[in-house]
Parts: C-alpha cells; structure tokens; sequence
C-alpha cells in the first residue's frame, strides 16, 4: 500500500512538471516572442518562470510529496531545503539583540521594497550596506523573526549571518520530538524567556537557487566552521555562557525545557544579561559599534 501511495505520488509530481514545462515554454514564451523582441521575450519568460511559475509548482510539488518529518534545514518560499538548523540561544530577544550588537553585528533591516531596491544597487555597486536585508526563510510555519549580519569586507555580497526563529519556553515544554514541535507557532515578547534557534551560514556572492532559478546569495558549505565562527565572537565579548553541542536526538536541558531535536549538529548556549545597554527600536545600541570584517 505505502510502494502505491508512493507511486501514485511521483506520478502526480510527473504530471505537474509536465504542465508546467508546458505553460513556461509552449504558453509564455510562445505568447511572449509573438509579441515582443527576442531579447525581451527570454527575460520575461525567465522571470515568470523563475518568480511566478516555479516556485508556486515546486510548493504543490512539496505538498503532494507530504514530507512529514523533523526538519534539519528551514525552508525557502519555495518548499525546499534552506540553511541548516546549528545554534540554539536561551534568553529574551532583548538580550539576543544585545548580544550581538555589542559583538560588532548589525540587525537586518526588514525585507521590502525600499531595502530590496538599496540591496540590489549595493549588490551591483558593490556599495557598503550594514544592515542589508535577509531572503525570508521559514521555521515553525512563519519567516525569521530577527537576523543579524557582520559584513567581509565593505559589500554584501559576502557576510557572515543568522537568522533566529523564537520559541516560548512553556510551549517546548509541551512538545515532543516529533514533526509537531516545528509546527506553527506565535513569536514570543521581546521580554519573554525564549529558546532562539537559528541557521547561521555566509553568504560568498551570488547565484541561482535550484530548480526556480533564482538570483540568491551564494551560501559557503561550510556550515560547521560558520557556527564556529559566531560562536567564538559571541563567547569572545562575553555575551554567552558555556556552550554545549547536542547530537540528533539527544535529549537538551534548557532549564525547564525537556527537549530539543535537529537532525543536525546544534551549538547551545545561554545568553549573557550583562549590562543593559540601551538600543534603538531597530535593535542597534546607542553607542557607536564599529562593525568589524575578516
């Protein structure tokens, strides 16, 4: 029954790349080269393709495969594997925000169409922007609720980041290591106790994503020395107790909290109080806090 299902599944998904070959190429581009110059009707065709198309036929793709399991990566919009799972922060997201402010990170600025514009010109002009906005991946059925950055060098295009998703510690509390845990979920308080679980990665230029052909970020494999890297500057300013590094599977003590799964390494750590240093409403301190680069 379960080799039935599983075909009957591919089956679908076959059918589904077939339509959507065939409103790409014998739909969209046939009307688009009717109509327009060449040069246009490929880059419009691209764009519907990589923007429009793809990403709405990858997500039904997602769906009909019911991948239902513990993740050890976010996802992108388009129902794929993002970056890995491989730190987790105990504290209030007032305290995370000062951690890394005062390790020399700037808080992202909120992706829209003003900071996607800024982004794309510094991008191209290889300009400075500190505090250039992240792509939205998603945990717990919502996108990152807070992100900070520290750029190499005076471009994004290359940066060390991460991207955090809260969790309230009452409701940990309640789950189990089951797909049930990544389920939607609030974002907690700024003031509330929280687990804090992020993907940290860095970003080296740019590319395409697989299968809708996106320009992205390209992303450096080596997720193990990036953790490492945050690690350090965070333990290095102090804003970190001791850190402790959990197998898939293992059970996680974090006070009152009884578990935390990842298929992936994960690094945890509490956050430091320290002094209470004020900030802004956008997350950066009052002081002024050079920005270091490699």
């Amino acid at each position: 029954m379960r080799r039935l299902k599983r075909l009957g599944q591919r089956a679908l998904v076959a059918i589904l790349g077939l339509v959507t070959v065939w409103l790409i190429l014998v739909l969209f581009y046939d009307v688009a080269d009717r109509r327009l110059p060449l040069v246009l009707a490929l880059a419009s065709t691209y764009a519907a393709a990589a923007y429009l198309i793809l990403p709405r036929a990858i997500r039904l793709g997602a769906r009909i495969l019911n991948r239902g399991r513990v993740p050890s990566y976010t996802l992108t919009g388009d129902g794929l594997p993002g970056d890995p799972v491989n730190v987790a922060l105990i504290g209030t997201c007032d305290e995370l925000r000062r951690a890394f402010v005062q390790a020399g990170w700037t808080q992202a600025d909120p992706l829209g169409i003003r900071t996607s514009w800024r982004m794309a010109c510094a991008f191209v002009l290889n300009r400075s922007y500190p505090g250039a906005p992240f792509s939205t991946l998603y945990l717990f059925d919502r996108g990152q609720d807070v992100g900070f950055q520290q750029p190499i060098g005076d471009s994004p295009r290359r940066r060390h980041h991460v991207r955090f998703w809260g969790i309230s510690i009452e409701r940990a509390e309640e789950t189990v290591d089951t797909v049930a845990f990544w389920l939607a979920s609030r974002r907690p308080a700024d003031s509330e106790r929280s687990l804090w679980i992020g993907a940290a990665t860095k970003d080296v230029g740019f590319s395409l994503t697989r299968l809708s052909f996106q320009i992205t970020h390209a992303t450096d494999a080596d997720t193990i020395a990036e953790r490492a890297f945050l690690v350090r500057e965070l333990t290095e300013h102090g804003r970190i107790g001791p850190v402790r590094y959990h197998l898939p599977g293992e059970r996680l003590s974090i006070g009152t909290v009884n578990r935390y799964v990842s298929d992936g390494l994960v690094a945890v750590a509490e956050l430091s109080q320290g002094p209470a240093d004020p900030l802004r409403p956008d997350g950066s301190a009052l002081s002024d806090v050079p920005v270091k680069s490699d």
